[in-house]
């Protein structure tokens, strides 16, 4: 494991049992994670996207095991020490849950309604038996000023609070006990568009503040390209395109990639959009198609694709560009510029 990687993952799956039946047979399984590799480093945001349902939060849920993996390795760097959180001790998984921490996707169910903001930041120092009431009160305070709310606040409950103001408070109680590395389960995909530039703002400054990693779950490829050194694309269970944030949105060289730049929404009224989507519908994760999982639905399917599953493999003329299709190197695709015109 090279020393500038924080985590390395290899052959992750994740396969929900489908049960059926008086005596809950089972009689097959759901694919949400099917076969996945790749590698964090240290300091950078890597981001993972795709459609809802193609299995980005379930990756994110298995890497600190709120899932537990059906197979794969996860190697942790924790202290100059290799842990393999997959087949961690329950004394070891927790001692790597400090230094991972997880922002949840919704602000309004990840808070408890029950608990003071103070208690909600407090509780994984409590956990962790890390300083004592004063001591953590005073920690909870200095948070709350870090992430924009007031000290004074924190004798207060959630429902006081917006949506932003919520999801603040998450990246605090996230921040609590110093962590290397923060897992980020599409932390702006519930607010309002202005709010979620605040809070992508906050979530970098924090970081070159605190120089931990992030690994950014989204559903919004803009998003994504904003905040991330690198970016995955995920499609039905599988990674189809891994390379820099910049390439991926310019020069993308999978079908599926460039659906998803097509599909940005443009904010510019003097801006004409053009779009390549994707005909038909995702298809059933418990029975993917055989060959390549977009061929149903890709628009430069050739014969070869409904047989052969492709690799994921390095481009030709890109040392870190990595692809899954069998015509990686053949084909000229759209970059996000490619579809936006001048109308006046």
């Amino acid at each position: 494991m090279n020393e500038n990687i924080i985590m390395e993952v290899e052959g992750l799956k994740k396969y929900f049992p489908i049960k059926k039946g008086l005596f809950r047979k089972v009689v097959g399984y759901i694919k949400a994670v099917d076969n996945v590799d790749f590698f964090i480093s240290k300091g950078e945001t890597l981001g993972l996207v795709g459609e809802s349902g193609c299995g980005k939060s379930t990756t994110g849920r298995c890497l600190i095991r709120l899932f537990e993996p059906t197979e794969g390795i996860i190697n942790f760097k924790l202290n100059e020490n290799i842990i393999d959180i997959a087949q961690a001790s329950k004394k070891q998984l927790k001692k790597t849950r400090t230094q991972i921490q997880y922002i949840f996707q919704d602000p309004f169910s990840s808070l408890d309604a029950r608990l003071s903001i103070r208690d909600i930041i407090a509780a994984p120092l409590e956990m962790n038996n890390i300083g004592n009431r004063k001591s953590r009160t005073e920690k909870v305070g200095g948070l709350l000023e870090r992430v924009g709310l007031n000290r004074y606040q924190m004798n207060r409950y959630p429902h006081e609070f917006s949506g932003g103001q919520r999801q603040r408070i998450g990246v605090a109680r996230a921040l609590a006990l110093e962590p290397k590395m923060i897992i980020c389960d599409e932390p702006v995909s519930a607010l309002d568009v202005s709010v979620q530039a605040q809070v992508i703002n906050l979530l970098q400054d924090l970081q070159k503040e605190m120089k931990f990693t992030y690994f950014f779950i989204a559903h919004d490829l803009s998003v994504v390209e904003h905040i991330s050194d690198r970016v995955m694309v995920m499609y039905l269970g599988k990674m189809v395109e891994i390379a820099e944030a910049s390439r991926i949105y310019q020069h993308p060289h999978h079908p599926y990639t460039e659906a998803l730049l097509g599909s940005i929404p443009e904010g510019d009224p003097d801006i004409a959009k053009t779009r390549k989507p994707l005909p038909g519908n995702v298809p059933d994760p418990s029975n993917p198609p055989s060959g390549c999982n977009l061929e149903p639905r890709c628009p430069y399917a050739k014969e070869e694709c409904a047989q052969t599953e492709p690799e994921l493999k390095v481009l030709s003329d890109a040392k870190d560009h990595f692809v899954s299709c069998l015509y990686r190197d053949e084909l000229d695709l759209s970059g996000y510029e490619d579809f936006t015109q001048k109308v006046k």
